[in-house]
């Protein structure tokens, strides 16, 4: 329970800078200007750093990047002499061995956080709830009157068991707080860890952010995020977009003019190679973040919403506080008037005034339900913790719960629906197709296609390829790329021929790298015999319309007449309704005159139509099955050919009779009102690109209010995952720039996560339903127990203190019971919950009301008829009633505990052993109820009982299990929201209740 403004998770993502904040970072980096040009001379190298074969100072090199010296670059003999003077080779990268020496000269790649805040802040924030301070006052004051009035030490006991009482709640408290916390940073820490490719010891691999060293050589890609400060060496066509530090959205080209390249900046375009010069603090985004403070995450809608009812609850609270206390102070001047001591007061009746007011206090105390926004905070980092383990990080603590909503996913194909572990299955060559098998397929090629025409083949496989394939320690070749890009090269390879003897025939003049939007990869290079030529590779109806020839069965090249482009396209089909993705190559030869700043983009001549099988992933098909069980809707979104799409979604479960599969282009031509008639029956969306995604994605969300998720990979798709209510990035195939727009990231790109964040999604929303259903319930019954006493007996049968212990059953140890509870198989067979739904169902408040009736009955009884039911007798009787009626109280909220374990089914006990911290709670509450009666009766107000007044209380509490039951036998409506054509609205209309 936390009784102030509960802390967010903070969280360090990279900050979207405003515009009073970026005018800051310009000041900022004038003054680093201004310093870096005045301590220029100064620059003196340490001896340690000479010994190391270093000539350059690490300050002096930071200063060079950071203010883009061009000029103090070439004197240092540009990127070649920096390589020279940080005794690196631009070809073998840096050495294991001298990592630690250059991480002591250099820095480390890491920035100066905001130190993380110690346990005792938390409690401090926990003290700062204004009802705890007045009920503190009132602890002291109470020590005070008592002490002076019943002596030491029986004075002080009341006032000492509200202090330790509220101890006991600010340190709970501030335990569940502070590992959150600790939570939040260890999931952060995992976040911002980005793999980064290198090379060392000539090999090129993969290392930690945190591990790069200033003299490591990078290669980047589209979408990457620049990883430290660096200069550029070589790349095509690379595109850097540093909006995160400038502000502006015109990318940068880099390249020889303009090498120069900042941390935290993203690749847009192209690809190439940098040579680090600076890491940490000593990058440009390092120095400029010390300026900004770490920011919290906002509040989850759930949150916002239940501190609205939080808020309502607690006036309503304050309300009765107030007629409590008035009411308990006119029966007593009342009293003293009717006995004639109006005129006498005495420390004795402060002291019971005292006591009023405390208990008015403790009721707006319980009566705010600062537990409503702790059990969401406490539900989602149980949830989040959880999805860890199963291969999900997540990003935004709002995606979890919106998840649990998610009436519709659009998914990719590749990677996500299947294994990503592409192969070359067929090929059409020369007019024939070729089966590849492992053993001997080169064989059979070479033996049916000329040696021209193959080693066309091969040239357009190595030549026109965004990957590598390297020879790692043990001596094997390892292919580094993407799948599709391996899967050719590893075809190549298994043609007989060698990538290096390859990539060394031809230099390359031009590319133009493959991106989501253009569908195809091009490159132009020169031949050793003179002439120049391009290759063109990518999807294949996109390559089939820029080629004019073709290599016929002779090896022959001929002129492409209509009936063979219809040859070919069925050939196309033909393997796409195999469920393989098709690619075209194809080529063209220009002599030197061409212009080589640009490659052609038509007139080539088809090599060839390559078939790559992508395996279905085993465990889809039952996912997809669990997926439309739990009425959330599976489209597929994909760039492949619309026959490729038809065959995996029909594999997968995903297109059935009657549903619709289109082409994005077409689908963008429709107009909104034939939009509106087709997109409940797409389920498939083949050849799309990233903005007809976009488009989809805002049609279901705006016309049709389905909560969507959406999975993306590449940086194109950053638009729809910020457009979608939960955006789901890719954590092995997706792009950093994919990554930071998502807000949760599949991190084995699986599509059964994506269901398994659905279900845990699920599982935080009925989870804070339960803890709502039994904390109001505690709520009504304490509220309305102390004020009809008072009103009516003049005293309340709860003190201060038992009200304290009572609100941290409800809040704290409630909400760890019940807002933890892992999710079962039922949650994914009924339908999300829709937009614009009531938190609150009938059904919950049906159980509210019930449990509080009976409970109201029970404890009224017992306090106007108490002492003759149970023939209670002598001078303590008043106080074994209240102790009866306290332990009855308690005894209702831990059966009620486990009743709001399933708000519909009577089988509260299923699974309920499989969460530990709920059985831990229960056995917990049940253990401090007894410490609390029969051994700390003076501070508690309490009496020890006998084994049958324990018993009696324990069965009228267990009773309330009955009613749980007779309760959930009275049908009640639930309403569901349906979508109504015509009005462009959801309606609300009754459907039979569950079982």
């Amino acid at each position: 329970m936390n009784f102030s403004q509960r802390s967010t998770a903070q969280e360090n993502v990279v900050p979207i800078v405003s515009e009073t904040v970026r005018v800051a970072l310009y000041v900022k980096k004038a003054a680093i200007h201004f310093l870096d040009a005045s301590h220029r001379a100064e620059y003196k190298l340490s001896e340690e750093a000479r010994q190391a074969g270093y000539a350059i100072h690490p300050n002096e090199l930071a200063s060079i990047v950071r203010t883009h010296e061009f000029k103090a670059l070439k004197v240092h003999g540009g990127v070649e002499g920096v390589a020279r003077k940080l005794s690196v080779s631009l070809d073998h990268g840096v050495t294991e061995s001298e990592i630690p020496i250059r991480q002591k000269v250099y820095g480390f790649n890491r920035y100066v956080e905001k130190p993380a805040r110690g346990f005792f802040m938390f409690v401090w924030e926990a003290m700062q709830d204004l009802t705890l301070i007045i009920l503190m006052a009132c602890g002291v004051v109470s020590i005070g009157v008592g002490i002076a009035t019943e002596g030491w030490p029986r004075g002080m006991y009341d006032g000492l068991g509200i202090l330790i009482s509220i101890l006991l709640v600010v340190m709970v408290t501030a335990v569940s707080d502070y590992r959150q916390s600790l939570q939040f940073l260890e999931l952060d820490k995992e976040k911002k860890n980005i793999m980064v490719n290198v090379i060392r010891d000539g090999y090129r691999q993969e290392v930690s952010i945190y591990d790069l060293v200033v003299g490591d050589v990078v290669h980047l890609s589209i979408g990457d995020q620049v990883p430290a400060d660096g200069i550029f060496i070589s790349g095509y066509s690379l595109s850097i977009d540093e909006s995160s530090l400038s502000g502006e959205s015109e990318p940068v080209n880099v390249d020889q003019e303009k090498p120069f390249l900042l941390s935290g900046t993203k690749v847009q375009d192209g690809s190439g190679k940098m040579l680090v010069t600076s890491v940490g603090m000593r990058t440009e985004w390092g120095r400029l973040m010390e300026t900004l403070n770490e920011g919290g995450e906002d509040e989850t809608p759930l949150q916002v919403k239940l501190n609205g009812v939080a808020t309502i609850v607690g006036k309503i609270g304050l309300v009765f506080a107030v007629l409590t206390f008035v009411v308990l102070i006119v029966r007593f001047l009342v009293e003293k008037a009717l006995h004639n001591e109006f005129s006498v007061w005495s420390s004795q009746d402060g002291l019971k005034i005292l006591d009023y007011f405390a208990i008015a206090v403790t009721i707006i105390v319980v009566a705010v339900p600062e537990g409503l926004p702790l059990a969401v905070t406490l539900s989602l980092a149980f949830a989040m913790k959880k999805l860890m383990n199963d291969k999900a990080l997540v990003r935004h603590l709002s995606a979890c719960e919106t998840m649990g909503s998610a009436s519709c996913i659009c998914t990719d194909k590749t990677g996500t629906l299947t294994t990503n572990h592409m192969v070359v299955d067929k090929i059409w060559i020369s007019e024939e197709i070729t089966i590849i098998e492992r053993n001997n397929s080169g064989d059979i090629l070479k033996s049916t296609t000329c040696d021209e025409v193959l080693n066309i083949l091969l040239q357009s496989i190595f030549q026109n390829t965004g990957s590598e394939v390297v020879k790692g320690k043990d001596g094997k070749n390892t292919i580094l790329g993407t799948p599709t890009e391996s899967a050719l090269l590893e075809f190549g390879l298994l043609l007989g021929a060698d990538f290096d003897s390859q990539r060394q025939e031809s230099k390359i003049v031009k590319v133009e790298p493959f991106n989501s939007v253009k569908k195809k990869m091009s490159v132009l290079v020169s031949l050793p015999t003179g002439g120049l030529r391009a290759f063109c590779k990518g999807a294949s109806e996109i390559i089939l319309t820029m080629c004019d020839k073709i290599v016929d069965s002779n090896g022959d090249i001929v002129h492409l007449s209509e009936s063979q482009i219809e040859n070919v396209t069925d050939i196309i089909n033909g393997f796409a309704g195999e469920a393989l993705r098709t690619l075209c190559l194809a080529f063209k030869d220009v002599d030197e005159t061409y212009d080589r700043d640009s490659i052609p983009s038509d007139g080539y001549t088809l090599i060839s139509v390559i078939g790559i099988k992508d395996p279905v992933r085993p465990e889809v098909k039952d996912a997809v099955k669990t997926c439309l069980a739990a009425g959330i809707t599976v489209r597929m979104v994909t760039g492949d050919n619309i026959n490729t799409a038809k065959a995996i979604a029909k594999e997968c479960g995903i297109l059935a009779d009657g549903d619709l599969a289109i082409e994005g282009p077409d689908f963008c031509r429709k107009s909104p009102e034939e939009m509106k008639e087709l997109i409940p029956k797409i389920k498939v969306m083949a050849r799309s690109l990233p903005s007809d995604k976009h488009i989809l994605v805002s049609q279901l969300r705006n016309t049709f209010r389905e909560v969507v998720a959406v999975t993306g990979d590449g940086t194109n798709d950053a638009p729809a995952l910020h457009e979608a209510d939960i955006g789901l990035a890719m954590g092995i195939a997706g792009t950093e720039v994919a990554k930071e727009n998502a807000d949760v990231i599949i991190l084995d790109d699986n599509f059964s996560t994506i269901v398994n964040v659905a279900k845990w999604g699920r599982a935080v929303y009925i989870n804070i339903q339960k803890f709502v259903q039994f904390q109001l319930t505690v709520n009504v019954v304490a509220l309305m127990l102390n004020f009809v006493s008072a009103c009516l007996s003049g005293s309340a049968p709860l003190t201060a203190v038992q009200l304290l212990w009572v609100n941290m059953i409800m809040d704290t140890l409630g909400a760890l019971a019940l807002a933890t509870e892992p999710p079962n198989d039922g949650l994914m067979k009924r339908p999300p919950v829709g937009r614009g739904v009531s938190f609150i169902t009938r059904p919950m408040w049906r159980n509210i009301f019930g449990q509080s009736i009976y409970q109201l009955a029970v404890l009224a009884v017992l306090k106007f008829d108490g002492k003759h039911l149970l023939k209670l007798s002598g001078s303590d009787a008043d106080s074994v009633l209240h102790t009866v009626i306290f332990n009855t109280f308690v005894f209702c909220q831990v059966f009620n505990e486990i009743n709001s374990r399933d708000i519909e089914k009577i089988n509260v006990f299923s699974g309920m052993f499989n969460s530990w911290v709920f059985t831990i709670v229960m056995v917990s509450t049940v253990f401090f109820q007894i410490i609390i009666i029969e051994f700390l009766g003076t501070f508690a107000s309490t009496v020890p009982l006998s084994w049958q007044l324990w018993l009696l209380s324990v069965v009228l509490g267990s009773v309330s299990m009955v009613v749980a039951v007779i309760l959930k036998c009275i049908p009640v409506e639930p309403t569901k929201l349906t979508f109504n054509q015509n009005h462009d609205d959801y309606v609300a209309i009754p459907t039979d209740p569950e079982p």
